[in-house]
C-alpha cells in the first residue's frame, strides 16, 4: 500500500485538474467572461546583473551592461538611463528577452570609476508597474572612489525644489570648463530637488547645476538655467548602501524624502546674456516701433531718425533696459519705412562690447498697412478715432495702488487737473475730494491717481475722466469714462499685519504669494522698520516672501556666472517649521519678522 501511494500520489493534483476541466464546458456560465484574476501591482524584479556591483578593471571598448529581470520589461523613459561621468552621446539600450542590454557609442575613460542609474528609466510590460531604481556601480581602473556627496536645487525666486536638474562636479576650477567640456561626476534631481552623486574621488570640486534642455551635459548660457556653488567642495561622506540618502524612496512619501542629508543648497536661475546685440526690431503702428535686445542693461548713446526732427523722437525703456520703445510725434503721414540710427554698444565678434552705429529700418508689414488703411468709413472702428487708455481699479488694493489710467500712445496734451474724485457714504451724501497724480517711472504712459482722504468702509467712490481733456502723438482726443470702487465689506475676509524689524538700512521686497507660490497678492518695497497691512484677504494658505534688493531698483536681479554673482536673495518666513501660514475666516492676525534674522 506504502510503494502505491508513493507511485500515484503525486499524480492526484493533475487528475484533479483534468476532471474540473472536462466537467466545467457542461456547466459554465457562457455570458460571464473570466475576470483575469487579481491586477498586476508588483513591480519588477532584477534577478541579475553584469558586471556585478563593484567590479573593476571593466572593458572600456564596447562595454555591455546587462540588468535581467523576474518578468518582461520595457523601457518607459530613456533619458533616465544615465551615466556619471556622462559621455558625448547617451547610452544606448535594446531589450533581450527579460533583459535590458545598455552599451555606449565612445570607449570609457581609463581608472575611472562610473555609475549607471536606471532609477526611473524601466517598468513592466503588463501593467506599466515601474521599477524602483538602481545605480550600478564599477570600475575601469582597479579601484572604486567610495565618497559621495548631496544636495538640493531650488527655484532662485520661489524657492520651491528643481526636478530634473543636472548636478555637475568639475576638477578644473576655471568657471570656462562648464562651457567647454562635460563634468567628471554628474546626477539628475529627484521629485523633491535631491541629488546624490556617489562613488566619487577625494579632490576638491566646482559645483554647478543647469537645466540640461538638449542633454549634451554642458552649458549652454543663452538657453538654460544653471546654479552654482560659491566654494569648492571637497566631499567627505563615505558611500554605505545603509544609508538613507542612497535609498531609492517613493516620491509620495514624504517624511522619508526630506528626511535625507542636504550638504548643500544650489539656486537656480537664468542669468543675464553674455552677448549684446539688437535682437528684434518691429513697427507697431503708424508712429510706435520697438527694440528688443539680447541682454538687459543696453547702453545707447545717440538716436535719431531720417526725416524727423530730433525733439519729436520719444523713447523709452523698460526698467531692465533690453526693450525700447519708440514713438514720433508728428502728425504728418509717416512712410512705410522709418529709417532708426541708433549708437549703442554692441558685442563685437571678439566678445568685447564696442561703441556701434548701425541703421534699424523699421517696415510697416502689409497686414499691418492694409489694417490702418481702412478702405471706407464703415471700416473705420470708434477706437481708431480717439485716445485709446485703460484705467483700472481693484477694491483690495485701490488704498495702495489707487487708480491706474494708462494711455497707448504718450500724450502731447495733458489736464489731470480736470479730473473729478468724489465720495458717496451710506446716507447717499456726497462729496467732492482731493488726489495726487503720480506718472510711473517706468513707464511713461501709465498714470496713478491716489485719494488724499483715508477710504472708508461702505462708501462709494468715482473718479471722472471727462471727455477731451488728454491728446495723444496721434492728434486724438479720448472719450469720457467714470470708475467707481467700495472698500470689500465682506464679514468674512481677514487681515494679516507684519512687524518689520532688522532692516538697518537695506532695502528689502515683501511679498504676500499663494499656497503655490505662482502669483503675488500684495506687494510693499520696505526701506525701514514699519508695520505692513494686508487687508481683505479670502481664508487660504498663504506664503511670505522676503527679496534683498541690494541695488535698490524694486526689482529681483538675477544673477552671473563669470562674474560668481548669485541672484539677489530671497528668503521664506517660516512659522512652526512651515512656509504657510493658514489665515481662516474673520481673522485679525499680526506677526513679527525680524527680517535681519533671516538673511545672516
Amino acid at each position: 500500500m506504502r510503494k502505491f501511494l508513493s507511485k500515484y500520489f503525486p499524480l492526484i493534483p493533475v487528475a484533479i485538474v483534468l476532471i474540473s476541466v472536462t466537467f466545467s464546458h457542461g456547466c459554465a456560465n457562457t455570458t460571464t467572461p473570466p475576470t483575469g484574476g487579481d491586477k498586476d501591482t508588483i513591480p519588477p524584479v532584477i534577478k541579475k546583473m553584469f558586471p556585478l556591483p563593484g567590479s573593476v578593471n571593466v572593458p572600456r571598448h564596447k562595454t555591455r551592461i546587462i540588468f535581467t529581470f523576474n518578468e518582461y520589461v520595457k523601457v518607459s523613459d530613456p533619458k533616465n538611463i544615465y551615466l556619471s561621468p556622462p559621455l558625448e552621446k547617451a547610452p544606448k539600450f535594446k531589450i533581450d528577452g527579460k533583459s535590458v542590454v545598455i552599451w555606449f557609442e565612445s570607449d570609457l575613460d581609463s581608472a575611472t570609476t562610473y555609475t549607471l542609474d536606471i532609477t526611473g528609466a524601466i517598468a513592466d510590460n503588463n501593467e506599466n508597474n515601474p521599477f524602483p531604481g538602481y545605480t550600478l556601480v564599477f570600475s575601469t581602473g582597479d579601484s572604486i572612489d567610495s565618497l559621495m556627496m548631496t544636495g538640493t536645487v531650488q527655484d532662485c525666486n520661489t524657492l520651491l525644489p528643481v526636478k530634473g536638474a543636472t548636478v555637475m562636479l568639475y576638477k578644473d576650477q576655471a568657471d570656462s570648463a562648464i562651457f567647454l567640456r562635460r563634468p567628471v561626476a554628474s546626477a539628475k534631481t529627484d521629485d523633491w530637488g535631491f541629488f546624490s552623486i556617489r562613488n566619487i574621488a577625494d579632490t576638491v570640486y566646482r559645483v554647478y547645476a543647469i537645466m540640461d534642455a538638449n542633454g549634451d551635459n554642458i552649458y549652454q548660457a543663452e538657453t538654460e538655467k544653471v546654479a552654482f556653488l560659491d566654494t569648492l567642495f571637497r566631499p567627505s561622506m563615505v558611500v554605505a548602501d545603509t544609508l538613507p540618502e542612497l535609498a531609492k524612496y517613493d516620491m509620495k512619501d514624504t517624511l522619508l524624502c526630506l528626511a535625507r542629508k542636504s550638504e548643500v543648497e544650489l539656486n537656480l536661475f537664468r542669468e543675464k546674456p553674455s552677448k549684446q546685440f539688437i535682437v528684434k526690431k518691429e513697427r507697431v503702428g503708424l508712429r510706435t516701433a520697438y527694440l528688443t535686445f539680447m541682454a538687459p542693461g543696453a547702453v545707447v548713446y545717440g538716436m535719431k531718425m531720417r526725416g524727423i526732427p530730433k525733439d519729436q523722437l520719444i523713447t523709452q525703456f523698460n526698467i531692465e533696459r533690453d526693450s525700447l520703445e519708440i514713438w514720433v510725434n508728428d502728425q504728418r503721414k509717416m512712410p512705410d519705412t522709418l529709417s532708426l540710427l541708433i549708437g549703442y554698444d554692441k558685442t563685437d565678434s571678439m566678445g568685447f562690447l564696442m561703441p556701434t552705429k548701425e541703421e534699424v529700418p523699421l517696415v510697416l508689414d502689409k497686414k499691418l498697412r492694409a489694417s490702418l488703411q481702412k478702405s471706407s468709413r464703415r471700416d473705420i472702428k470708434h477706437e481708431d478715432t480717439i485716445c485709446v487708455m485703460t484705467a483700472k481699479v481693484e477694491p483690495e488694493t485701490v488704498e495702495q495702488y489707487g487708480f491706474t489710467v494708462e494711455f497707448k500712445y504718450p500724450l502731447i496734451e495733458d489736464a489731470f487737473d480736470s479730473l473729478g474724485f468724489r465720495s458717496v457714504n451710506p446716507r447717499q451724501q456726497e462729496k467732492k475730494g482731493t488726489y495726487k497724480v503720480i506718472r510711473d517711472s517706468t513707464n511713461l504712459r501709465r498714470y496713478t491717481i491716489m485719494p488724499d482722504e483715508k477710504l472708508m468702509p461702505g462708501y462709494d467712490y468715482f473718479l471722472k475722466i471727462p471727455y477731451r481733456k488728454f491728446r495723444d502723438i496721434n492728434g486724438f482726443y479720448n472719450d469720457s469714462t467714470e470708475l467707481k470702487v467700495t472698500l470689500p465689506n465682506d464679514e468674512k475676509l481677514s487681515s494679516l499685519t507684519l512687524n518689520i524689524t532688522g532692516t538697518a538700512g537695506r532695502r528689502y521686497i515683501v511679498d504676500l504669494l499663494t499656497e503655490k507660490r505662482d502669483k503675488v497678492i500684495r506687494s510693499f518695497i520696505v526701506d525701514f522698520d514699519q508695520k505692513l497691512l494686508f487687508p481683505y484677504i479670502k481664508a487660504a494658505k498663504f506664503c511670505i516672501r522676503m527679496t534683498e534688493d541690494l541695488n535698490r531698483n524694486g526689482i529681483v536681479d538675477t544673477g552671473t556666472l563669470l562674474e560668481r554673482k548669485q541672484p539677489e536673495k530671497v528668503r521664506f518666513f517660516k512659522l512652526n517649521d512651515s512656509f504657510l501660514i493658514d489665515i481662516p475666516e474673520r481673522a485679525e492676525l499680526e506677526q513679527d519678522i525680524k527680517i535681519e534674522e533671516l538673511f545672516k
